[in-house]
């Protein structure tokens, strides 16, 4: 009998989940230790996906470290102290290039996208003047999002996977692809 073993919460490349971080930063929650946020505010998308990148940056150096302190440990030597701890994430945060982890922000915005058709973020009505307005003028403003009622009541089924909820499938119906459209090899 085959176990499924997919992680909670995130997937099998990523420490946690894009919805999850969207819902609880938009609820005020601080996840990933990425700024807090006025709820009833909101924030721009844009803020939304830095914050994101970032929480994936400190992750993805936070486990590095930890590897090293484990194969440190296996030699017999100590466990870091909190500022060798430190140095060893300021050292690896500092080497992640910013494109080396997932979600460009055009495929956060498609992501983001969804949640919006889902009803479960809204605009606020609030806007500031964005960047590059210095130089153009006509260029939009930033938005800013918050959670509806229903981005607040979703459950962690449904923001674990919100275009299975925004399509009605099943993880059960998901097909792998047909084996005509997968390249064989020597055959191009």
């Amino acid at each position: 009998m085959a176990i499924a073993i997919r992680p909670t919460i995130g997937g099998f490349l990523r420490p946690f989940d894009t919805a999850w971080f969207i819902i609880e930063f938009l609820k005020g929650n601080g996840p990933e230790d990425s700024k807090r946020i006025d709820p009833a505010i909101g924030a721009p998308m844009t803020d939304i996906h830095y914050e994101y990148k970032s929480a994936l940056h400190k992750a993805h150096a936070r486990d590095a470290v930890e590897r090293e302190e484990e194969k440190h440990i296996r030699k017999g030597k100590p466990a870091f102290t909190e500022e060798e701890y430190a140095d060893r994430l300021n050292y690896y945060l500092s080497r992640i290039p910013y494109k080396l982890l997932k979600m460009r922000y055009s495929s956060f915005t498609r992501y983001f996208g969804h949640l919006k058709r889902l009803g479960w973020v809204e605009q606020t009505g609030k806007t500031e003047p964005s960047a590059i307005q210095d130089d153009y003028p006509p260029a939009p403003s930033r938005i800013f999002y918050r959670l509806t009622d229903a981005g607040w009541k979703a459950s962690m089924i449904e923001i674990s996977d919100p275009i299975m909820t925004l399509y009605h499938y099943s993880r059960n119906s998901v097909a792998l692809k047909p084996t005509h459209i997968i390249r064989r090899k020597g055959k191009h």
